[in-house]
């Protein structure tokens, strides 16, 4: 796309420069994803491009690792645990939130600022931290290598995306559809579902997957509080680059990126579904 026809030299050199700028900044970021793509497909156990893969030889690729993540025990129990976690921590982040976003939302709720402060806390405060006080914590109560303890800690660490996200979507809420309701004769709990929530979903989904991905990426607790038996896939992972360095990492890795390419497109068409609902032109 040109710069407008009234760009003077200036702009029109700011226009590209910007724009190269940006592209630099994205290979940048994005390079280091994109290597372990192919090198998750290395038929050696190496870390490393082999002179077979570099001359595009079909005998230096193999998804040998792609099957020893699938065969191995370790790697499916992880797997497993990730998404059980994950999804529990999910939900109950995502009602939290969701409750607390509604309740924040009202213009007559004292101490809102203070409220919103402690409620994204986990956001601002250094992971380690968090997962240090979690930990002695969780100890005390008996919650330490459970999975229940582990649920807890990440809803804790989701809850704030859902609060966000869903806050930002009752910013442009047109509180007149709520007070119709109320005249017509329906209850606060046949507002909620019938008005309030089909109108806020989209940001609702879109918290609910924050706090899934931050869930299922999540290391820093899961190293504090959880056993062998809670293990999940960066758990796991964080084992295998310690202990045992295989390419079965990098198979994890390619598919773990996959994921997120799918969560943020989904993430993509709800902003582009919520911004058509409150009538504003997807940009």
């Amino acid at each position: 796309m040109p710069p407008p026809a009234y760009a003077g030299p200036v702009e029109t050199t700011w226009y590209y420069g910007f724009r190269l700028i940006c592209a630099f900044i994205f290979i940048f970021l994005i390079t280091p994803i994109l290597i372990i793509v192919p090198l998750s497909f290395n038929v050696e156990p190496y870390f490393t491009f082999t002179q077979g893969m570099l001359a595009f030889d079909p005998d230096a690729y193999s998804l040998r690792w792609y099957e020893d993540f699938i065969s191995n025990t370790q790697w499916t129990h992880s797997v497993q645990n990730s998404f059980i976690i994950a999804i529990a921590a999910t939900v109950l982040a995502t009602v939290l939130g969701t409750l607390a976003a509604l309740g924040l939302s009202n213009a007559n709720m004292p101490y809102r600022a203070l409220t919103m402060g402690l409620l994204i806390s986990p956001m601002i405060v250094p992971l380690i931290i968090s997962a240090a006080g979690m930990y002695f914590f969780y100890s005390n109560i008996g919650l330490d290598q459970t999975y229940l303890g582990i649920i807890l800690a990440h809803t804790a660490l989701g809850t704030p995306f859902v609060v966000i996200t869903v806050t930002a979507t009752l910013v442009g809420f047109d509180h007149s559809l709520t007070r119709a309701s109320a005249n017509l004769g329906a209850g606060p709990t046949t507002t909620f579902f019938k008005i309030t929530m089909p109108l806020i979903l989209p940001g609702v989904i879109s918290g609910a997957l924050f706090a899934f991905i931050t869930s299922f990426d999540e290391v820093v607790v899961v190293l504090f509080l959880a056993g062998f038996e809670q293990r999940t896939i960066p758990r796991q992972m964080w084992s295998g680059i310690r202990e045992q360095i295989s390419p079965t990492i990098l198979a994890v890795a390619t598919i773990l990126v996959m994921i997120s390419i799918a969560l943020l497109a989904t993430l993509e068409l709800l902003r582009r579904r919520g911004e058509r609902m409150r009538g504003i032109s997807p940009g």
